[in-house]
């Protein structure tokens, strides 16, 4: 199947994202209706404000759409607030998550945008360069599950981690110039999801109020 990588196109920096596959030559579209799915086998969800981007996917019927997706094995990358939207458990305060990589979560724990920083990480996986992380009212991973691969951390922190088809990173890669993380995107391809370790899908799900959510 060829190479068709769509960006959730509802707010955040979803066009930073697609200059970023524009530089290693792929061009990415994007993706406001949940049909769309259906012809990509890359998905990126970027950071904005959870919430809205919940309500958004919600009323444009995407759960049905984006379990299927995930369980097709084709692969899905998460920045920031994408990461909430995927987490098992959200935090600070609690709210709805599609559950579909086991992590716990805390919004906003890095504190407001005035506190944005950039870091340089060790990222083994992608080489000996440090990769320069841009942090935006990033969420901070407190609980990292069993079959999930933390790659990079930050102050001991993990901010950039891996469940089979799902990469997720507590930070902005589109924001700067290295692609790397990108381009370990393109390397995930349902062919070699057997060789990750994975975790059983789950609905959405109303942490502390019930199994699920309208």
């Amino acid at each position: 199947m060829k190479t068709r990588v769509g960006v959730l196109a509802v707010q955040g920096d979803f066009a930073k994202h697609l200059e970023a596959l524009a530089r290693i030559g792929v061009q990415g579209s994007e993706v406001r209706k949940a049909r769309e799915l259906a012809e990509l086998t890359h998905l990126v969800l970027p950071g904005g404000e959870s919430t809205t981007l919940l309500k958004f996917l919600r009323e444009e019927g995407f759960e049905p759409a984006l379990r299927a997706y995930h369980a097709s094995g084709r692969a899905i990358f998460a920045t920031c607030a994408g990461v909430i939207l995927l987490a098992r458990e959200v935090l600070n305060p609690a709210q709805a998550s599609y559950g579909l990589i086991d992590l716990a979560v805390e919004r906003n724990a890095y504190g407001r945008q005035v506190s944005s920083f950039v870091a340089s990480l060790e990222v083994p996986e992608l080489g000996p360069a440090p990769l320069e992380a841009v942090f935006i009212r990033a969420p901070v991973i407190r609980r990292v599950g069993p079959e999930v691969a933390v790659l990079a951390r930050h102050e001991g922190r993990p901010v950039l981690v891996r469940d089979a088809n799902v990469l997720a990173a507590t930070f902005h890669p589109e924001l700067g110039e290295d692609t790397r993380v990108h381009e370990s995107l393109l390397g995930m391809t349902p062919a070699n999801r057997a060789e990750s370790t994975g975790f059983g899908r789950i609905g959405l799900t109303r942490h502390g109020s019930g199994p699920s959510m309208p």
